[in-house]
């Protein structure tokens, strides 16, 4: 009888202890924790379902046979999966050599908006000069004024580029995106700029400081000391204009740039070809030669980002894009 009115008083004591009490907030920490790791993954799996489920479906639909396209049971996953889709959209996109051409094109324009971009942000970033604010909102100007409506002026400059009589036609040329690029005007030189700009007022002043002792001028302090320190700043931008150069639709359609230059351009066109080609008269059948299209041209764009993106994802950060 003791011994049993002894346990509930000591059950009473191990409650009221602060071990007891450690223990309980540990389960209920630990119960909240997983049912917000739970409700968490849930949300993650569901935004990565809605993002990728286009991607996955283009995908799918490219090895798909002509009796998995007219088969209403096959929904995603092929029953005889086929690469004839891919033949025939690499042979009637000329692969190979429009893609050289592409990469070749994107690559020299991406390296030209690097050298002036970072010129202009390093200028913006260390220097003193009249209007300086002025210029710099015009440069947050051209982040958020929409191209379209800038669309008429740039044709009709490179449709008359130059003075008087001396004009030329610059159209059906990759020249007017060279050009644009030049100048600091190309396709989203604004934000490059101004990540640029970020990135070089947050390294130190003494860095230039020293090398002006050591008696180097502002174009070797430049080149051989500030530009090798914003290598991060230099693969965020250089990735944002690769990709957004290779995916250009505005300035390829303003400027009529030719598709044997641009495989984007050329995609459009591969539907029609291959219909008129090889008789292909139901519409379900040409959308899966265009949906190995779109995976043809995905691919290098894909391995770019593959390949360079940890250090992307750096730059990102001390570029000063997030915060």
């Amino acid at each position: 009888m003791q011994k049993s009115r002894k346990l509930p008083e000591l059950w009473r004591g191990y409650r009221s202890s602060a071990r007891y009490d450690d223990q309980k907030s540990r389960v209920l920490n630990g119960t909240k924790n997983g049912l917000l790791s739970f409700f968490r993954f849930i949300i993650i799996v569901g935004i990565s379902y809605v993002i990728l489920a286009p991607v996955i479906g283009i995908i799918s639909n490219s090895f798909f046979s002509r009796q998995d396209s007219i088969n209403p049971m096959v929904f995603t996953i092929p029953i005889s999966p086929t690469l004839a889709r891919y033949e025939m959209a690499v042979k009637y996109l000329d692969y190979l050599p429009i893609l050289g051409r592409t990469l070749l094109y994107v690559t020299g324009v991406t390296l030209l908006q690097l050298l002036i971009c970072s010129m202009v942000g390093y200028g913006f970033a260390r220097y003193r000069f009249p209007m300086k604010k002025v210029l710099f909102a015009f440069i947050v100007l051209m982040i958020v004024v929409p191209l379209n409506t800038i669309q008429f002026p740039l044709y009709m400059t490179f449709r008359y580029f130059g003075i008087g009589d001396g004009t030329v036609n610059l159209l059906k040329s990759p020249w007017p995106t060279v050009i644009l690029s030049a100048f600091g005007c190309g396709l989203r030189s604004g934000l490059y700029i101004y990540i640029f700009n970020q990135f070089f007022r947050g390294l130190p002043k003494e860095i230039e400081e020293a090398a002006l002792v050591d008696g180097a001028g502002a174009w070797r302090t430049y080149f051989r000391i500030m530009l090798p320190n914003a290598s991060p700043a230099i693969i965020t931008v250089a990735v944002f204009s690769l990709v957004w150069q290779y995916n250009d639709s505005f300035f390829a359609n303003t400027f009529n740039i030719p598709d044997s230059i641009l495989i984007t351009r050329k995609l459009d066109s591969l539907v029609a070809v291959i219909a008129n080609a090889e008789k292909i008269l139901t519409i379900r059948e040409q959308q899966l030669y265009f949906d190995a299209g779109v995976v043809l041209v995905l691919v290098p764009v894909v391995l770019i980002y593959l390949l360079l993106q940890r250090r992307f994802i750096e730059g990102v950060e001390r570029s000063g894009i997030v915060g």
